[in-house]
């Protein structure tokens, strides 16, 4: 088995069949429905990032599974799936299977100067527009921008795919970028959201210049929420490329790469033409093809 993100607390997901080839686990992200008491003020711009304590009274855990075969494993009952916490049998109290159950996607769009060029901000709508062309009942959408220093919440939660598509068209590039701390408050816009799947979709270039707190602090905050993040970097650099040198090339690409990994989601370098389109469907793939566990922790 292989998960993407970093267990919390310590779980460990087994699969039981009676026959045939093991599916393999691809995603096992694990947001959380918290009690959060702050040790100091909530990070976000202007602000000092200090950590957080996170009460978990209930944790939902979204996973895909593939086979053998490369396709999603899509029909697996509760049955099929054993939870160990820090070693411990946990009881699976819901679970969710259907391909078509209803989630909560977060846009949080880079308006900065540096996306007014090479016509990132036509991609950015047409990403959005993907989404929200292939949206399903129940499904709900909040849009949040960045630029100038400043975050906005442009659209809060709505099911009025009208009023996203308005906000889209007017997309303006103008300011500096403050991207790291943008990320720090995608989790207090996710948690108002009523789904159990949960997603980010962050478009960005990756350029920041006017952040207070640091990547690391940010995927930090991002992490204990557990909100997977899938990363459109637009021009933004593979973090696999090795120059001449020998050496790797850093460009934007390796944070946006870390905080995709680390929060459960994917990051996608879009450079060709038919980048994006392959990197949309891939999206859509995996947020519709998890199963959602739940247990109570206490």
């Amino acid at each position: 088995m292989h998960w993407r993100t970093r267990p919390f607390p310590v779980l460990l997901l087994l699969l039981l069949f009676s026959a045939g080839p093991a599916p393999r686990v691809v995603s096992g992200n694990q947001p959380v429905v918290p009690s959060r008491t702050p040790k100091a003020e909530e990070p976000g711009l202007g602000t000092k990032f200090s950590g957080e304590e996170v009460s978990v009274g209930y944790v939902l855990v979204p996973v895909i599974v593939r086979s053998s075969s490369g396709g999603y494993a899509n029909r697996l009952e509760k049955k099929d799936f054993r939870l160990l916490v820090d070693g411990a049998p946990a009881s699976i109290e819901s679970f969710e299977k259907r391909a078509e159950a209803p989630a909560s996607i977060l846009f949080l769009q880079d308006l900065s100067g540096s996306m007014g060029t090479g016509g990132k901000l036509e991609e950015s709508r047409r990403a959005v527009r993907f989404f929200l062309d292939h949206s399903l009942p129940g499904d709900e959408f909040a849009l949040a921008t960045f630029a100038g220093g400043k975050f906005a919440l442009s659209v809060p939660w709505t099911d009025q795919l009208s009023n996203l598509r308005t906000v889209v068209e007017g997309f303006r590039a103008y300011g500096t970028t403050a991207l790291n701390d943008a990320v720090a408050w995608m989790p207090k816009v996710s948690t108002a959201g009523k789904n159990p799947k949960r997603f980010a979709i962050l478009i960005t270039d990756g350029v920041d210049n006017a952040s207070t707190i640091s990547p690391t602090d940010a995927r930090e905050i991002v992490r204990r929420s557990e909100l997977p993040v899938y990363v459109l970097g637009l021009e933004a650099g593979s973090p696999f490329v090795i120059g001449e040198d020998g050496k790797k090339v850093y460009r934007y690409a390796d944070v946006l790469n870390l905080l995709a990994h680390e929060t459960g989601g994917r990051y996608y370098p879009l450079s060709a033409p038919d980048d994006l389109g392959k990197a949309l469907a891939a999206i859509v793939e995996d947020l519709r093809h998890e199963y959602v566990l739940g247990f109570a922790t206490g």
